[in-house]
């Protein structure tokens, strides 16, 4: 079974706050959040009326396209929290801050680790940062003949590039008043003229 993509909660919370979990799922296909993420998009939901419509979508995606992630101490993934950390994953677990993120970048080092292509989908500056250094890692750890699979980072931005031109956004307006929406839920996305949405090769035909 392919290696589903695993999201963080921005993403997540971003896109069903506004009812585009289709768009969602329509271009990236199954997903995966730790337990970490869906408690974190279910507390953003209650705690900001702007994404109140979240949780209800969250609870109404079937398992068969949105799968939860088991965040206890599994001996693969507390070595990965723990190294990434510098500290134990118990005491990692204590400390919210970043903590969707660290889960969903150490679900995918488990992964890329055993061999597979794992993909991250994570918007959050820090959390990038975090899934780079662990991709050039893997880079150093294949150059030295270890078999292990690779590290992919997406973002909003590169799901709403690959959703271009389908039913879901099928216009360049569609797509501007979109990236509207997205970004007046989360202003860390990049300004609208940082990003080649209103000029993708889909709108030139």
């Amino acid at each position: 079974m392919p290696q589903r993509p695993i999201m963080d909660a921005g993403p997540g919370v971003n896109f069903f706050a506004l009812h585009k979990e289709r768009l969602l799922f329509g271009t990236l296909g199954a997903l995966a959040i730790p337990e970490t993420v869906e408690n974190e998009i279910r507390r953003k939901s209650r705690q900001d009326r702007r994404f109140e419509a979240a949780e209800r979508v969250l609870a109404k995606v079937p398992e068969h396209l949105l799968e939860v992630l088991s965040d206890d101490e599994e001996e693969n993934l507390s070595r990965v929290v723990s190294r990434m950390a510098n500290m134990p994953m118990k005491q990692r677990l204590r400390s919210g801050k970043d903590l969707g993120e660290t889960m969903v970048v150490a679900h995918g080092v488990v992964a890329a680790e055993s061999g597979d292509r794992a993909l991250v989908l994570i918007d959050d500056g820090a959390g990038r940062d975090m899934a780079a250094a662990e991709q050039r890692r893997l880079v150093r750890l294949r150059a030295k003949g270890m078999d292990v699979g690779s590290l992919l980072l997406l973002s909003t931005v590169n799901v709403l590039e690959k959703a271009g031109g389908t039913e879901h956004i099928p216009d360049r307006g569609a797509m501007r008043d979109l990236y509207a929406k997205l970004r007046g839920l989360d202003d860390g996305l990049l300004p609208w003229e940082a990003t080649r949405l209103g000029s993708l090769e889909c709108w030139k035909t």
